[in-house]
């Protein structure tokens, strides 16, 4: 697994003191609470959370389909909860949006459906012809043009959602749990999609998922909502190692890094995800190398049918046996992290 960098841009969006309260008949429910967050152009952004922290809430917030209780957001510099309708639109069609369940229009063909924005904005019929092409080309359905959703598969049917959200060219691809409905071979094709369309097109990507294995494959960025407020925040891999929430350590499965499980001398800490865990790195790595591993501890967590967790080890005793072991780990998508070091 390769680590993800993070792009050096200008802010795109900015979440400023965001509170988001509902009124039910059983009172009040805190759905957001003073939520401050930055995403630079540019950037894919994971927000992840367990069910109930907010992370659908905060998403509808930033195109104001949920206007927020108080606080603010940016979008380049503007603030959309002071737009008036004609502005939201305008700003709607730069900040688009991709569903869980891919809303799409039964009675509409493919086609017919990337069309609809176009159509919104008047976009003239030849023009907007050549448009879909383009886009059912970006998203490797140009054999579908005249299909209907029935028609279907669940991944095809969120890459019609996704050339859709593209047909107005915007610069923020807002994702709400666009990958949940899908099975894991489609899940991957879609990611994959979304990290074609960032690096190529430029467009800035919100993703919101449950998922950790989501954030780790193509987020550069990660915000960890919990019970409505922001728990931790940071690039991926920071996050993904140096976890402290007790949110973060229930979604990442990591070890806590209590006072009575520090060994207390040189070792290495790796973090894994499923797709590392699921193979005989370690005893491969001891076969290969003939260098002898002392595992001092380990905790590996079992998620979505996959395992996710961290082990430390202790220091191999020279320079060369430290390399060795640092280098094939990291090749092999772990993540390592000295600790105890003098």
């Amino acid at each position: 697994m390769e680590s993800n960098s993070v792009p050096v841009a200008g802010p795109v969006i900015e979440i400023k003191g965001l509170h988001k309260t509902y009124v039910t008949t059983d009172g009040r429910v805190d759905a957001l609470s003073d939520v401050n967050l930055t995403i630079s152009q540019g950037d894919i952004y994971g927000i992840v959370g367990m069910s109930g922290a907010g992370k659908s809430t905060l998403i509808r917030c930033i195109n104001r389909l949920d206007t927020p209780t108080s606080g603010d957001v940016l979008y380049q510099g503007r603030s959309v909860t002071a737009m008036n309708r004609a502005q939201l639109e305008a700003t709607r069609r730069k900040v688009s949006m991709i569903f869980q369940q891919f809303n799409l229009f039964m009675q509409r063909s493919v086609a017919g459906n990337i069309r609809y924005p176009l159509e919104i904005a008047r976009v003239p019929s030849d023009k907007a012809d050549k448009r879909v092409r383009e886009l059912l080309k970006i998203v490797d359905l140009e054999d579908k043009l005249n299909a209907y959703p029935s028609q279907l598969s669940g991944g095809q049917k969120q890459r019609v959602a996704i050339a859709r959200a593209l047909a107005s060219e915007p610069e923020v691809l807002l994702c709400d749990e666009a990958t949940s409905a899908l099975d894991p071979m489609t899940t991957q094709s879609i990611l994959a999609l979304l990290q074609d369309i960032n690096k190529r097109l430029g467009i800035t990507i919100v993703l919101i998922t449950h998922e950790m294995a989501v954030i780790r494959q193509i987020c550069t960025r990660v915000a960890i909502l919990d019970g409505g407020k922001v728990a931790e925040e940071g690039p991926v891999d920071e996050v993904f190692v140096h976890t402290q929430s007790e949110a973060g350590k229930r979604l990442f499965g990591i070890l806590p890094e209590a006072p009575d499980e520090d060994p207390d001398m040189p070792s290495l800490r790796i973090v894994f995800d499923g797709a590392s865990a699921e193979k005989p790195i370690m005893s491969n790595l001891i076969k290969e190398s003939g260098i002898a591993i002392n595992i001092l501890s380990a905790n590996i967590r079992h998620l979505g049918g996959r395992q996710y967790g961290q082990m430390l080890i202790e220091m191999p005793s020279g320079p060369h046996e430290k390399e060795t072991v640092v280098a094939y780990l990291t090749s092999h998508g772990m993540t390592v992290k000295e600790v105890n070091t003098k």
